[in-house]
């Protein structure tokens, strides 16, 4: 037994070692450094030493002679749950049970993510040539409520290297509550939405999302899109209220989904621009090939007066193969993915690539990740767009970033 394991045992019963009677071990005399624990440990009945009356502090033990040391310790109301949870099979071989001491010991979780970013521009038109550097840190907090109900939040902080002044954000971008409820999934809080695979929208919302099923999924959601729209270039802007749906049907190799998003007030508060957008999409799996694609329709008004100044449908297409996994090192993948959407069809749209301020974009994006090594992914990519509602506008981006998780 080591020393350490030997002390906070003694520590963990909460008395003193005088109130013992002599220790009972030969290879433990007086003036031994584990002389006070080990005669506690005796005293209490947790350990017993072998048959010839020897401790064997110098001996390794089994995990099951660890085990019945464990169980002794808890049947003595000792604190030992993380020992609990780490000899749960063989404390059950010893009929002891131990789930509530497991769920006890994992009902915090923290994980993180870095990621380290750097894109060029190549502009044209009112697009200016620069880059972007950033440093990107999150953690995750995930805590157990109960059987059925979790509590997710997450803090970041960015770091922009890009500029002289080197501006640093650190926000709790996330909190939110996810379970069962009436035989639904919910989850509830500021949580990132993500509706029609990201194609309409792909940021933080403060908001409620319901869905029931399986195979085939209906979808409700409400809330208030981030008081922050970075896709959409101008800060400090809002994403409006939303309401809406979608039915998701998943057969393995096939998915289907189609559904509706009304968004309003979009930009500032009572602005009265309102976007009323529907989708419908599809994609299959052959080989390590996935295909996908989606047509989108708007339907936006100012004042309930439409707006034609922007084009108000359009699709996309993206094909991937094979792809990296984060916990396995020398996995790959590639993408590509085509664009033509109207200013109308979305409000924060998931790509990286130039979305030109909510004008419409059209263009592509190509790009492979590769896994360094465990839990390191290093992506690189190329995308070309352009404006649809100013032609001469146009972004060429090389992006690169290594992202880190933990």
């Amino acid at each position: 037994m080591k020393k350490s394991l030997v002390l906070a045992m003694a520590m963990a019963l909460g008395v003193t070692a005088s109130a013992y009677a002599a220790n009972p071990f030969s290879d433990v005399p007086a003036g031994h450094w584990a002389y006070d624990s080990v005669n506690k440990l005796a005293a209490a009945g947790i350990v017993d030493g072998y048959g010839n009356g020897t401790f064997g502090g110098d001996r390794l033990m089994t995990r099951y002679e660890m085990a019945q040391i464990v169980a002794k310790a808890m049947a003595k109301g000792a604190n030992v749950d993380r020992l609990a949870a780490e000899f749960a099979d063989e404390l059950d071989s010893l009929g002891v049970r131990v789930a509530a001491l497991e769920k006890k010991s994992d009902n915090v979780k923290i994980t993180g993510e870095f990621r380290a970013l750097y894109a060029n521009h190549e502009g044209k038109g009112s697009i200016s040539n620069d880059y972007e550097s950033t440093l990107r840190s999150r953690i995750w907090i995930t805590g157990q409520i109960n059987d059925g109900w979790k509590y997710t939040g997450m803090l970041q902080n960015t770091q922009d290297l890009s500029t002289d002044s080197g501006d640093e954000s650190t926000d709790f971008q996330r909190a939110y509550l996810e379970g069962r409820l009436g035989g639904m999934d919910v989850t509830a809080g500021r949580y990132n939405a993500f509706f029609a695979d990201g194609n309409i929208y792909d940021n933080r919302a403060d908001g409620v999302e319901v869905s029931y099923g399986d195979k085939i999924k209906i979808i409700g959601a409400a809330g208030k899109a981030t008081d922050y729209l970075d896709k959409l270039g101008v800060s400090e802007t809002t994403g409006g209220s939303y309401a809406g749906g979608a039915v998701v049907a998943d057969f393995g190799k096939f998915n289907a989904s189609a559904g509706y998003y009304n968004f309003k007030d979009i930009l500032a508060k009572n602005s009265k621009l309102d976007n009323a957008i529907w989708f419908v999409g599809a994609g299959t799996e052959f080989g390590d090939f996935a295909l996908n694609a989606m047509y989108l329709k708007g339907d936006m008004s100012y004042h309930d007066v439409d707006l034609d100044g922007l084009d108000d449908d359009g699709w996309t297409v993206g094909l991937t193969f094979k792809g990296a996994e984060a916990a396995k090192k020398g996995s790959w993948g590639l993408f590509a993915n085509y664009y033509d959407l109207g200013g109308q069809t979305y409000i924060a749209h998931t790509t990286d690539a130039n979305t030109f301020d909510g004008q419409g974009f059209k263009g592509y994006g190509v790009g492979a990740n590769y896994t360094v090594a465990k839990n390191m992914v290093l992506t690189a990519a190329y995308y070309d767009t352009k404006s649809k509602f100013d032609t001469s506008d146009k972004d060429k981006i090389m992006w690169t970033d290594l992202t880190i998780t933990f």
